[in-house]
């Protein structure tokens, strides 16, 4: 059987400006493509070397789990305004540094297309600190569109 287009597309977001024109056009090409799509998010559990002094390991359990909920809440009305819009949509939270934790999303999830807004940064600012969306167009499964902030 041929299929044309994508099937699954997932999206990340920072729930920052710059990644709402990159939802927008994920939840497009999904509708277009009557394609899946993943609407992700990747926190970062804090590392004891950030943290001064001593700190019980059930602390960072439970800093875990609210970094977790809250971006569980966060994507939450993302997936019901894709849903309204006629998408197939679910949320993905994701663990771990955002470009590796992406990267690997896009491949557990067998996605064929990642989408990411990006901030347009150069020089010297986009080198000291660099592009989650470079990393991850340069590491991903699939084809990966940056929808750039107007």
């Amino acid at each position: 059987m041929e299929t044309n287009g994508f099937q699954k597309i997932l999206v990340a977001t920072d729930f920052s400006p710059a990644s709402e024109p990159a939802l927008r056009e994920a939840a497009k090409l999904a509708r277009s493509n009557k394609a899946e799509l993943l609407i992700a998010h990747a926190y970062e559990p804090p590392s004891p070397l950030q943290i001064d002094g001593y700190v019980a390991p059930w602390i960072y359990n439970e800093w875990e789990g609210t970094l977790r909920k809250e971006a569980e809440l966060a994507l939450s009305p993302l997936v019901e305004r894709a849903r309204q819009e006629g998408v197939t949509a679910r949320s993905v939270v994701l663990k771990g540094t955002p470009f590796k934790a992406i990267t690997d999303a896009a491949q557990a999830e067998h996605a064929d297309l990642v989408v990411m807004g990006t901030h347009g940064r150069t020089g010297l600012s986009r080198l000291v600190l660099g592009s989650v969306a470079a990393r991850v167009a340069a590491s991903a499964p699939c084809p990966v569109l940056t929808v750039r902030v107007n």
